[in-house]
């Protein structure tokens, strides 16, 4: 996390934006993007340059070429702020240069098109370019940082669906389906892509040495990672949070993830980590026809379900975030995916999550399915957690406090071996596929869990009556003695 000076200095610049005129979160961070991804051009060309004077050849792939230098950011970052911000607007500018770079080497340059400059004076931009100069980028920890910092900032994007999913959730998901430097990850609704860091944080964390060979770097960097947003600020965000994490060639793909468009996503991926859109329904003409054959329904958070099933490879294993009415739904879809899972797949969990996990963005009831692609079958019991602290205050505010069940969810599912004995009145216990069959397949904990009741016992009405007259009579002579003492 980062303190102190900086981050002071990141909400100057966020207020000066809000000053100036930038009031959406999104707009403000996406030109920040803009800034960040050209200092990335600039330090890569310096790269390609000294690699070039060590072996005495070319430049291989230039980035810049003759006549743009003046538009690479260690030229432009100390200019005045006046000359600095026409060099951004004029025709063949740096903001011309960033638009039609997506035609040379730079893996990223492919999601600046269409590409607009909004800051609007030039002591803004100065300010802004000067701040992302102090940050360390050489450093991946600092920059990631920073960047997550700038996407804490989108509460307000969360009006339209473009909510975060806090990042403790998407560790704690991460940890229970534990990647692999075999694993093809996606995200279909990537957003910042925050799923992808977490993936490539714990890869990195676990599998540090295997990273040194050059065939598992190629496929961790050029396959890996995978993605779908519609939303083209969405994209550009998202692809410049994994630039800064470390990863630089992604597939990200602009394309509606249900559409046809995307019908090139069948049995491509090993792992899914998602928390798809479950706001509204589309309309099913827009929808492509292979997964309205899985699920029948205009509802996303059915139709993603579906998209996923469908994306994994057999043996694919996905942990995706629902809203509670996928769980215990009584239309003929809500059966039709439940039954799609627990049957022809292999359900493994269910994790309820307390409706204040995604505050203060919506207050909605959630839960975490974790699923295993087999086409066969191979549901035996469906572990339920019972899920009451995330370690989190579960108001808008969203304080830290001690109650935290995440570290016990990690822990309890990596030894379901030892879940047997566990009784339905604990926070966790197993539920045999028979028993949700006969339920209709409703995969709500309510459904399950066993609730203790104490027995009170309370006295007779008689004698509370009796206390009552007593405490009467009390507060009547208490009450003369005071009318006494004003006499």
């Amino acid at each position: 996390m980062i303190t102190g000076e900086l981050r002071s200095q990141i909400d100057k610049v966020w207020e000066a934006f809000w000053t100036g005129g930038l009031s959406n979160p999104l707009t403000v961070i996406e030109q920040m993007t803009y800034l960040l991804f050209l200092r990335r051009l600039d330090e890569l060309q310096t790269q390609k340059e000294q690699k070039a004077n060590l072996l005495k050849t070319p430049i291989e792939d230039a980035i810049y070429q003759e006549g743009e230098q003046a538009l690479r950011w260690s030229r432009f970052k100390n200019m005045d702020p006046e000359v600095m911000h026409k060099l951004f607007t004029q025709q063949d500018g740096v903001f011309d240069f960033l638009r039609n770079v997506g035609n040379r080497s730079a893996s990223f340059s492919k999601y600046m098109k269409g590409a607009t400059f909004m800051i609007p004076t030039p002591r803004l931009l100065a300010q802004v370019v000067e701040m992302l100069s102090n940050v360390d980028m050489y450093d991946r920890d600092t920059k990631g940082d920073v960047y997550e910092y700038l996407l804490s900032k989108i509460a307000s994007a969360g009006q339209n669906g473009q909510f975060r999913t806090p990042r403790h959730i998407i560790a704690m998901m991460v940890d229970m389906v534990q990647p692999t430097l075999e694993d093809i990850f996606c995200d279909p609704s990537s957003g910042t892509c925050g799923f992808h860091v977490a993936v490539s944080d714990y890869v990195r964390k676990h599998y540090a040495q295997e990273l040194l060979r050059e065939d598992v770097r190629r496929h961790f960097q050029d396959k890996m990672f995978v993605g779908m947003e519609f939303d083209p600020t969405m994209i550009r965000i998202g692809a410049m949070n994994l630039i800064l994490h470390g990863i630089e060639n992604p597939h990200l793909r602009d394309v509606d993830a249900l559409s046809e468009a995307n019908g090139a996503f069948v049995n491509e991926v090993t792992l899914v980590c998602a928390n798809p859109p479950f706001k509204g329904s589309l309309d099913r003409e827009a929808v492509d026809g292979r997964i309205l054959s899985i699920v029948d329904s205009k509802k996303t958070e059915l139709l993603f379900l579906a998209l996923i099933l469908r994306g994994l490879k057999l043996g694919g294993r996905a942990a995706v975030i629902v809203p509670d009415g996928v769980l215990f739904g009584s239309s003929n879809a809500h059966m039709q995916i439940r039954k799609e899972i627990v049957d022809r797949q292999r359900l493994q969990a269910v994790i309820s999550m307390p409706s204040g996990v995604f505050k203060p963005y919506a207050g909605v009831s959630t839960a975490i399915l974790i699923f295993t692609k087999t086409d066969s079958g191979g549901t035996d019991e469906v572990w339920f957690y019972d899920m009451q602290a995330d370690g989190l205050s579960l108001d808008d505010k969203r304080q830290p406090i001690e109650a935290n069940d995440i570290p016990d969810i990690i822990q309890r599912y990596h030894q379901l071996a030892d879940e047997t004995d566990r009784k339905r009145t604990d926070k966790s216990f197993l539920v045999p596929v028979q028993e949700i069959r006969d339920n209709k397949y409703d995969l709500s904990i309510n459904r399950y869990k066993e609730v203790v009741y104490e027995e009170k016992t309370y006295e007779h009405p008689r004698v509370i009556i009796e206390q009552i007259e007593s405490l009467d009579k009390e507060r009547a002579e208490l009450l003369g003695q005071l009318k006494g003492m004003l006499v």
